[in-house]
């Protein structure tokens, strides 16, 4: 039997309004074959937090954790994200969402026997959605994280197109090493900073890897004005960064998905959710259009449309 990885990682987590599941997370943390050295917390609004856990003995019971608190205003994926790195010092570490839950007690252990590779600069974990979640979202998890482990180079850019440059902060290991010299995360951005950082990361040389073995339960059920929102402050990530989208569009990654999915509603039982879908659909890309030419909109539309109002001021 091989012997278990001893590096020393940490797990960085932003967090605003955490809740539960947050706790979780924090639970399975530290149940982790691969023990975690350091949780860093990056708590945006202290108010939130504090509610969560006043009269608990949190503090006491999770010595490992470090807590930084920002306001809402100085947030930023980028930034706030950085920030984190910096009060870390392992060679490794993990970027983590607040309501991402490890399946079981292998995720660092899996995600770190992806990242050493040679010349792997991250890899990111295989997101499953919840037992309670519907078929749209079971399937849109499957279809973006399937069950096989690969690492994608600048070889694959004719071949995966944009999706080369795939990876999620929900969950993704970093080579410190490699992250330093690279420059780390962009240092202002709306939404993307792990895509952008993916795609800086293979024009060097690098690889990211899909650690398939490396499993968390994340999933979300968005009313359709939430995904016009989010796709709005896509939309605009990709008109800010054409050093990256603009060789390699998404759109017709989205038209494959969406056909696929009403082909597997059909094939399923599942055929009254295809309206939904349809519908759904619509607003995703009239956000995602939007976005990509909000420099043509008024300043105060553009603010009500996005996710990520603290952006604009």
């Amino acid at each position: 039997m091989e012997e278990k990885s001893v590096e020393k990682v940490d797990v960085i987590i932003p967090v605003y309004k955490p809740d539960d599941k947050f706790l979780a997370l924090i639970e399975k943390l530290e149940q982790q074959s691969v023990p975690v050295n350091r949780i860093i917390v990056m708590n945006t609004e202290q108010k939130y937090f504090d509610r969560l856990i006043y009269g608990t003995s949190f503090q006491k019971d999770h010595r490992n954790i470090t807590v930084k608190h920002l306001s809402k205003r100085e947030f930023d994926h980028g930034r706030t994200r950085n920030n984190g790195v910096q009060c870390s010092d392992t060679e490794y570490f993990i970027m983590m969402t607040q309501d991402a839950v490890p399946a079981d007690d292998n995720l660092v252990e899996e995600l770190l026997l992806q990242l050493k590779r040679e010349k792997v600069a991250v890899a990111y974990a295989r997101q499953m959605a919840s037992e309670n979640s519907g078929e749209i979202e079971k399937y849109t998890r499957n279809y973006n994280y399937p069950d096989q482990t690969m690492v994608k180079t600048r070889s694959d850019l004719d071949r995966l197109g944009i999706k080369t440059f795939f990876c999620s902060n929900v969950c993704a290991a970093y080579n410190r090493k490699i992250f330093n010299e690279l420059g780390g995360f962009v240092k202002h951005t709306i939404f993307n900073e792990d895509m952008l950082y993916a795609a800086k990361a293979v024009e060097a040389g690098y690889g990211i890897a899909y650690a398939a073995g490396a499993r968390v339960y994340h999933s979300h059920n968005y009313s359709n004005v939430e995904q016009l929102h989010r796709n709005f402050d896509l939309g605009v990530s990709q008109a800010e960064h054409p050093e990256v989208f603009a060789a390699y569009p998404s759109e017709s990654e989205g038209v494959r998905y969406v056909r696929q999915l009403i082909s597997h509603l059909r094939q399923s039982g599942h055929r009254r959710q295809i309206p939904r879908v349809v519908v759904q659909s619509g607003f995703k890309y009239i956000g995602y259009l939007l976005g990509k030419h909000y420099r043509s909109l008024p300043g105060r539309l553009v603010v009500r449309l996005s996710d990520s109002k603290e952006y604009w001021s």
